[in-house]
């Protein structure tokens, strides 16, 4: 399910069924009061809708990538900065968080790091915060510059190109509370850090911050170039806004607390875990438009375009990763590659979208179909063979098409055995059964009652499909269907059936996609050629 016992939600719930080292009993009224502010939250995890519905099935894939991922070497450590040369470049830590608060984490999740680049994604939303849109841009633009992070360039009006590089980080500092002292200003970002992370209290990497500011030239050289191109706010103190800069990189989180920072943003703003509204949903929307155009360095445009989730990477080796309205990401691994972003963090990234359909952009998908993390285990395909059954019986051949086109298994049965065919053939639909049959279905599944499409046809007096189906039938080879239906056993071995598809102890079958099937040409169990007979002579007298 992925929510922990140490979920700021539960605690209250859980510490109130404990007795000392002993669970205790509780009376009803008393349950219902203490579940009250987080019914919504119980209810769908009780009924398997959170946001990611199989996260058993998910934390495993997540799990199989960090092995595969583990072995690669590829890469160094910043070697610019001291201290950041001196970390382990061995180590490697995933961790993830939804939008409901269901977290997982593997590998070396626990040991902290600075954020470094990661911190110019806050900064700036501080900075909207404080100011909105309009003022904000008027110091710093909003268009990739095709540069090194670093790199000595302004825009034509003179201002950083954007946020998410030095320049614009610098400009994003000068902008958070202004009027306060240094010491406040760091307070405040540092307690935005903490309300991002679910209340858990960030660290502060002073060696960090002590080897940045002595290895510092290119950023006061920015510094410079800004203030001599009149970007900075009136009043702006160059020295100390370039020494919260530097503080504000060396803030330090853990991957697990990253994971709940970036689940923050995929959540409009507000933790999963407390509920606090922490920024604004437009503010958190302009982050992550500049984090999708401009986040991972000179790497920025290549990443849309093969991944396309906004992202942040720094040069300690973090990355957050967000997947707007399901969940954030963060991966560490300080071995960089030479445009500086973490080489582990991209190769997982390239593994999850290659796994789930994630991507922004993706249309539909192929037969190759990606897992939809929203959906439960075998949903989409149980609802695509209900939505395929109803549009070949209605006739609805674009929707036919569509469906194909996705990956929708065209032969596949509901709970009853009955097929798309079935449904086609006795409707009288010619068009769907001529594109099924030109897609190499079974041309005589048997459903349940041993009915084929072809008796189906026959029965209902379309005698031009029962022709089409007979000579499709002779010209293949009989196949004995060994199809299980879409809608039998789940992995826990229990039957899962969607609604509107018949119960097996209804002896009245249900017509695919919800359409009830007239009582009078119900098929009943399969009868021998002689008691059909003898049914049809005392029909006669």
């Amino acid at each position: 399910m992925g929510i922990r016992e140490d979920d700021p939600r539960l605690a209250g719930i859980l510490a109130a069924t404990e007795d000392g080292e002993n669970e205790r009993e509780m009376e009803f009224d008393e349950f219902v009061s203490l579940v009250k502010q987080h019914s919504g939250l119980i209810q769908r995890a009780m009924r398997g809708n959170l946001a990611v519905p199989d996260f058993e099935g998910f934390t495993a894939d997540i799990d199989r990538m960090y092995q595969e991922i583990l072995p690669v070497r590829e890469g160094q450590v910043a070697g610019y900065i001291p201290q950041l040369a001196r970390v382990d470049p061995e180590q490697f830590a995933l961790s993830v968080c939804t939008v409901d608060g269901q977290r997982h984490a593997v590998g070396d999740t626990c040991v902290p790091f600075c954020v470094q680049s990661v911190s110019k994604t806050i900064s700036y939303c501080l900075a909207l915060e404080d100011h909105g849109v309009e003022p904000t841009h008027q110091h710093v633009g909003r268009e990739p510059s095709g540069q090194s992070f670093n790199e000595l360039t302004l825009n034509r009006i003179g201002r950083p190109h954007n946020p998410m590089i030095n320049a614009g980080a610098i400009m994003s500092c000068a902008l958070i509370h202004p009027g306060e002292s240094l010491a406040d200003r760091f307070d405040h970002v540092a307690q935005t850090w903490q309300r991002l992370a679910g209340g858990r209290r960030t660290g502060f990497n002073n060696a960090v911050y002590l080897s940045e500011r002595q290895t510092a030239d290119r950023n006061f050289a920015l510094g410079y170039s800004m203030r001599e191109s009149r970007a900075f706010p009136e009043g702006t103190d160059l020295k100390e806004t370039l020494e919260f800069y530097f503080q504000c990189c060396s803030i330090e989180l853990d991957a697990e607390m990253l994971g709940i920072v970036a689940g923050t943003l995929a959540n409009g703003g507000v933790c999963p875990l407390t509920g606090d509204r922490v920024f604004s949903e437009q503010t958190v929307q302009h982050c992550l438009s500049l984090m999708t155009s401009c986040g991972m360095y000179d790497f920025s445009g290549e990443f849309a375009f093969t991944i396309g989730l906004p992202a942040k990477s720094g040069v300690s080796g973090a990355l957050m990763v967000v997947i707007p309205q399901l969940m954030g990401i963060c991966v560490w691994s300080p071995r960089l590659d030479e445009l500086g972003n973490t080489v582990r963090g991209i190769e997982f990234c390239r593994k999850l979208v290659d796994t789930y359909q994630v991507h922004p952009h993706a249309a539909v998908e192929t037969k190759a179909a990606r897992k939809d993390p929203r959906k439960r285990r075998n949903q989409s395909s149980v609802e695509s063979v209900v939505a395929l059954c109803w549009a070949a019986g209605q006739g609805d051949l674009d929707e036919v098409r569509r469906l194909a086109a996705s990956g929708t298994d065209l032969g596949a049965a509901d709970y009853d055995g009955r097929t798309a065919l079935h449904l086609a053939a006795s409707e009288g639909r010619t068009d769907a059964v001529r594109f099924l049959l030109s897609h190499e279905v079974d041309p005589a599944p048997v459903d349940r009652w041993n009915g084929t499409p072809q008796q189906d046809a026959e029965r209902e007096g379309h005698s031009d499909i029962a022709d089409l189906l007979r000579q499709k039938a002779k010209s293949v080879p009989r196949q004995q269907s060994s199809r299980q239906s879409v809608t039998s056993a789940s992995s826990d071995g229990t039957a899962s059936r969607p609604n509107g598809m018949a119960d097996p102890s209804n002896r009245t079958p249900a017509r695919s996609g919800g359409k009830p099937a007239r009582a009078k040409k119900t098929p009943g169990p399969a009868k021998s050629p002689k008691a059909r007979k003898t049914a049809e002579e005392r029909s006669s007298t």
